[in-house]
């Protein structure tokens, strides 16, 4: 391992890299050996965010090479993919991190030096965004250059297919392949054809709001409670450039916000971590709600696809809702003004309407649904599975909406993938909905509760780092499969699914069933009271996630506070049972 990585490094020391890549992998080589080993011992993958790493000189690095080379690797399988095709297009788009326009240019002299036309926006734009102009441009790929909410030292690069969606097998592996014949940056034509590259200006802004504003749903309402008071904050983003635009066009007229953190600034100076996940990074927002007497806060991460949202709880206090809570709440809300506007009905199989979560959201969302009709899918984790539904429905079947736990969200068809700025208005107008009915969106969030069952879900993330993390997250999965739990927080197991075998284990009848999904390394037990155990290493950072979810009926408000006791008890069991391993 340490000869591979050791000769990796020394050939980026060829006059093929520039004199300040060369001068970082020599300050590596003469010092810190660890840090070469991380940055040289791989090269980067397509996981489920796509090309994601620290930004730096390396294999293992996000860099001018490395994003050469993989974009030189996309342009030989979008000509290979496209023969017959004149002129084929890509869109790029870019967020707020550190290098992220260089990287967004570097991207279009590639793919204009293969023979590619280039939509690139003129200014950084959020990810929903760079989807929808694929679609609407009739581009066969688009490019994202961002890391999302990871920390500041992070870029990355997400790769759209044609149908505006993030690449799925096979088109994952194929361009991995692609990518690794580029072999090195010698093979990168980097001489950019400045005919070929068109800038994208306010024309797109308005076409991407515009459709999104046709999904609406409760005009009345917004003109009744336009000036419900609401506190966002785009945390040095791109949300600042269309989520307070979408809300001015809806209607909504007290929109704050944090002046501090509309800076577009990739060191995101007032936050430890721009994510809308995390409740430090939203305590600029709640203060400010607090001097505003706001009810509502929104939050969306530096390339706008996540959002993060606070209520008013019970006592009048803020209170941050996580990313289940959310997606329970917008799946109510569509699914209630899709029967309340006649689009569904009660009481019948509404076959031509149907919603999408994943396997580690909330089991809460498909007891919803299955209330309404409307038929739920489970999909692996990673909002490009919950596209290629849409995309394999398309002009079959309507796409009502459907989010994962990690604070993503979408409705309609325009966007395929989850969409912050389409999210904020429709948490701003579902406030406003329940506003006009007496109600905050906490009260909402209590009606589902006594209605449906108490739902209550946490994540627990551990991080390892380099090779040896790699290799003892390996272990774990690896143990798990040899040793499942057999119970979980004293109830007995009576399910067991591993998707990577593809199969269910039902340890009561000894039953093995198929699961029809693509193969992915995640482990899933459920006990005979419906708490769940969620396993899998993280498509994106170097963590393996853990996902606990357990249920109980409540009956009355009252019942509610007793019942989160209970099941905080239970999760702190569960947690216990994981973090053993």
């Amino acid at each position: 391992m340490e000869k591979r990585y050791m000769q990796t490094a020394q050939s980026w020391l060829d006059e093929a890299y520039d004199q300040a890549t060369r001068s970082e992998v020599i300050k590596m080589i003469n010092g810190n050996q660890k840090e070469l080993e991380d940055a040289f011992y791989k090269n980067l993958e397509f996981g489920t965010g796509g090309l994601r790493g620290v930004v730096g000189a390396g294999t293992n690095r996000v860099n001018r090479y490395t994003i050469g080379m993989a974009t030189q690797g996309l342009s030989n399988y979008i000509l290979k993919c496209f023969p017959g095709k004149k002129m084929p297009a890509v869109a790029i788009s870019y967020d707020s991190r550190h290098y992220s326009r260089e990287f967004a240019e570097i991207t279009a002299s590639v793919f204009s030096a293969n023979g590619i036309k280039v939509y690139l926006f003129g200014e950084l734009r959020p990810t929903p965004q760079l989807s929808f102009a694929v679609r609407h441009l009739g581009c066969v790929a688009g490019v994202m250059i961002t890391a999302s909410h990871n920390p500041k030292e992070y870029n990355g690069y997400k790769v759209y297919w044609e149908d505006g969606a993030q690449i799925i097998s096979p088109h994952d592996q194929n361009i991995i392949d692609e990518v690794t014949a580029v072999g090195d940056p010698s093979n990168v034509k980097f001489k950019r054809d400045d005919n070929l590259v068109v800038t994208l200006g306010k024309e797109i802004d308005n076409s991407y709001l515009e459709s999104l504003l046709t999904l609406s749903l409760s005009p009345e309402a917004i003109s009744a409670f336009h000036d419900i008071p609401v506190v966002y904050t785009p945390l040095h983003g791109t949300g600042l450039k269309m989520v307070p635009e979408i809300l001015r066009r809806a209607g909504f007229t007290n929109v704050s916000s944090v002046s501090e953190q509309q800076e577009i600034n990739g060191d995101f100076p007032t936050v430890s971590s721009p994510n809308p996940e995390d409740p430090a990074a939203l305590k600029m927002a709640m203060d400010l709600a607090v001097q505003k007497g706001a009810s509502l806060v929104l939050a969306t991460d530096p390339d706008a696809d996540r959002i993060g949202v606070a209520v008013r709880g019970p006592g009048g206090n803020l209170m941050l809702l996580n990313g289940n809570q959310t997606a329970t709440l917008l799946t109510y809300y569509l699914l209630q003004r899709f029967l309340e506007t006649g689009r569904i009905k009660k009481g019948v199989r509404n076959g031509g309407h149907y919603m999408v979560k994943t396997i580690v959201t909330t089991d809460l969302l498909g007891v919803i649904a299955e209330d309404y009709g409307v038929e739920m899918y489970n999909v692996l984790t990673g909002f490009k599975y919950i596209a290629a539904i849409v995309s394999a429905n398309e002009g079959k079947r309507y796409f009502i909406g459907g989010g994962e736990e990690s604070f993503g969200f979408n409705a309609g068809e325009y966007v395929r993938d989850k969409d912050a700025v389409l999210s904020a208005l429709l948490v701003c107008e579902a406030a406003a909905w329940a506003a006009s009915q007496g109600k905050y969106l906490y009260d909402l969030l209590t009606d589902i509760y006594l209605k449906f069952g108490y739902f209550k879900e946490r994540l627990i993330s551990v991080t390892k780092k380099g090779v040896d993390g790699v290799a003892r997250i390996q272990e774990i999965m690896r143990a798990i499969r040899e040793k499942p739990f057999l119970s979980l927080a004293g109830s007995d197991t009576v399910l067991v699914h591993d998707y990577m075998r593809g199969e269910t284990i039902d340890l009561v009848s000894d039953l093995r069933y198929r699961i029809n999904l693509p193969s992915s390394d995640v482990m899933q037990f459920v006990s005979s009271d419906n708490s769940m155990i969620s396993v899998r290493p993280s498509g994106t950072e170097p963590k393996i996630k853990y996902y606990l979810a357990v249920r109980t009926r409540v009956n009355s408000k009252e019942e509610l506070k007793k019942a989160d006791t209970e099941l905080d008890s239970k999760l702190d069991r569960l947690a216990g049972q994981v973090l053993a391993l």
